[in-house]
């Protein structure tokens, strides 16, 4: 990243490394039908009792929610339909000048998981189902949190599910050491003290997030101090996006770069990178989709790479802050440092990452490293000439096994477009045959066998050229190829000169 910061430094003003968006999720020890049908039994219920139970607790809590908006002077509205609630949450502080505290109850019926009862052979049990069912969201303007909510489901298991956002939280602490800033929703434009702010922003994930959390759960359930007393919520990540921003003077320092930065992430960009920015390597081993995706949105566009639900995500914040974020959905494809056990040991190792709360610190690590390595990847822009000088090695006769094989032209429409039908993002795993090369360079396998020697001998030759240039190299015991490293260089920077510099011509 020092590298992107060193090239633009003139037009950057700070950076920001925080948690954005984090989504919590608490679990009561009753997620599973066995589990559920226990606590009747202890409560001196039987499984026929279950739905009169439990729509007798639903009731409890939306009178409790109902009591609770009207102790604090605040609305409680039903919402029937699609409604934007964070919006409306918005508008509705803004009208009534609302600085802290509660802000509004919504009521929607949503559903959620919970339980049903079926008959069985011997008697009846308890499955697992997801039926509609009253749900409660609670908006806050927290004191140290922020604008912040808390989605409370009124049938069991009462999964409880809080919504925090990094930025507000940070904006709340700059605030109290009378750090000045400007902020604009979720984005910081400008940071007085950009040095100060990021060590209280590292912070954020050291907070006791269990007890900040349970203290939300035992305030909005009043089951907790009665029929569930004793329980405790079991608190996980369900969803983190850890951002970096980096403050731009104005829109106008920003936008001709941004332009592109989105053509080189898009043209440039091969599964390898993708997986090497999320911390893992292209093997054989490896199963699992790698996607790139460009969307355009006003007044920007957004460019996001997947692997396993993972993903590495690029855009503009109001045309002033360049954001690469990090958002992990799946943390088991992260490896974290603690002790498990291992051939029956218990011994201190690197073991996938579990969604727990108190993980939260490793989240920030592994984003953080992701967001860098992203920017240093992107700190070639503006200066093209480090890739293209790469390709002079293409523009010389090259030999395999004593053949000497000619010379490939990067701007020659013919080889890019081989080098495009070899890139092919479905290649990066499995490699790719003689055939499926044929196919994309839009030659249809011919009836005729004599047109199918031609063909084949064809690709073969073409196969050659490239492995003398060592652009692929062939799968041992297969009829395969993969791309090497130097191939992906050569071939992205060749595809990346023609789709700038000479746009008129349209690959096919």
């Amino acid at each position: 990243m020092e590298k992107f910061v060193e090239k633009h430094q003139q037009k950057i003003t700070g950076i920001i490394s925080t948690f954005d968006r984090l989504i919590f999720k608490g679990y009561l020890p009753l997620g599973y039908p066995e589990a559920m049908e226990h606590f009747l039994y202890r409560n001196d219920l039987l499984i026929k009792d279950f739905a009169p139970f439990a729509k007798k607790q639903s009731e409890i809590l939306k009178q409790s929610a109902m009591d609770y908006a009207q102790r604090h002077g605040r609305v409680y509205r039903f919402l029937n339909g699609k409604t934007r609630k964070e919006e409306l949450a918005h508008q509705i502080a803004v009208e009534d000048g609302v600085d802290e505290g509660l802000i509004c109850v919504f009521a929607v019926v949503e559903q959620n998981p919970s339980f049903a009862m079926r008959y069985g052979e011997k008697r009846p049990r308890l499955v697992s189902c997801r039926p509609r069912c009253l749900t409660l969201y609670f908006y806050f303007m927290d004191r140290q949190v922020g604008f912040m909510h808390v989605r409370l489901q009124t049938w069991f298991p009462f999964m409880i599910q809080i919504y925090i956002n990094g930025h507000e939280w940070l904006a709340k602490q700059l605030a109290a050491k009378g750090i000045g800033y400007q902020k604009l929703e979720n984005a910081f434009l400008a940071i007085e003290d950009c040095k100060k702010a990021q060590k209280i922003a590292d912070k954020f994930p050291r907070q006791r997030w269990q007890k900040i959390l349970s203290s939300f759960a035992r305030r909005l359930n009043p089951l907790m101090a009665g029929l569930l007393k004793g329980m405790e919520y079991y608190w996980v990540t369900d969803q983190a996006e850890f951002a970096t921003d980096i403050m731009f003077k104005d829109p106008a320092a920003l936008n001709p770069l941004y332009i592109k930065l989105q053509r080189h992430s898009t043209v440039c960009f091969s599964a390898e990178d993708v997986l090497k920015f999320l911390g893992r390597k292209l093997s054989g081993n490896f199963s699992g989709k790698v996607e790139n995706h460009y969307k355009k949105r006003l007044p920007g566009a957004r460019v996001k790479h997947r692997m396993k639900g993972n993903d590495i995500k690029m855009y503009d914040k109001f045309g002033s802050v360049l954001r690469v974020e990090t958002v992990i959905n799946h943390p088991y494809e992260f490896k974290i440092r603690r002790r498990a056990k291992r051939r029956g040991q218990k011994v201190m190792g690197w073991f996938p990452m579990a969604k727990r709360v108190t993980n939260l610190y490793r989240y920030a690590e592994v984003s953080l490293a992701a967001n860098r390595q992203y920017l240093q990847a992107l700190s070639v822009i503006d200066d093209p000439e480090a890739s293209f000088r790469l390709l002079d090695k293409l523009c010389a006769p090259a030999k395999l096994n004593g053949n000497r094989k000619r010379a490939m032209n990067p701007v020659s429409l013919s080889d890019v477009k081989l080098f495009a039908a070899v890139m092919r993002g479905e290649h990066c795993i499995h490699g790719f045959r003689n055939g499926q090369l044929a196919e994309h360079l839009g030659m249809p396998l011919s009836k005729d066998k004599a047109e199918r020697r031609r063909q084949s001998s064809r690709i073969c030759r073409l196969l050659l050229l490239l492995r003398a240039h060592r652009l692929i190299a062939k799968i041992p015991r297969s009829r395969r190829y993969r791309v090497t490293l130097r191939g992906f260089k050569l071939m992205t920077a060749a595809i990346f000169l023609r789709e700038e510099y000479m746009p008129d011509y349209i690959l096919a």
